[in-house]
């Protein structure tokens, strides 16, 4: 997590103390956003940090394709769905595409 009090610096501090700046980020493991006249302009992270964001993310896409596929067949056995034939059709005409021959 972002540390307000030490995790905003200048660029130009950055690659003063580049050295100093790496031991802060694997000691910690927070991001440090590094500023260019005042402006936020990018993020640093140790890279252990970075494999666990890395690595979160993909859990999070899992668990959201796990629930949609819980809400398909939610939908299956609640018959709540089309023939794909029907849902084509409908789509067909709805976007002005002329159907594919049979």
């Amino acid at each position: 997590m972002l540390n307000i009090q030490s995790g905003i610096d200048s660029l130009t501090n950055f690659k003063r103390q580049t050295s100093q700046f790496l031991v802060q980020l694997h000691e910690t493991g927070d991001p440090m956003v590094l500023t260019v006249n005042g402006k936020s302009q990018v993020v640093v992270q140790d890279v252990a940090a970075y494999q666990r964001l890395v690595d979160l993310a993909a859990k999070a896409d899992l668990n959201e394709t796990l629930e949609a596929i819980r809400e398909g067949l939610a939908d299956v056995d609640a018959g709540r769905t089309k023939p794909a034939r029907t849902a084509l059709r409908n789509l067909a005409k709805k976007f002005g595409i002329s159907e594919p021959r049979k």
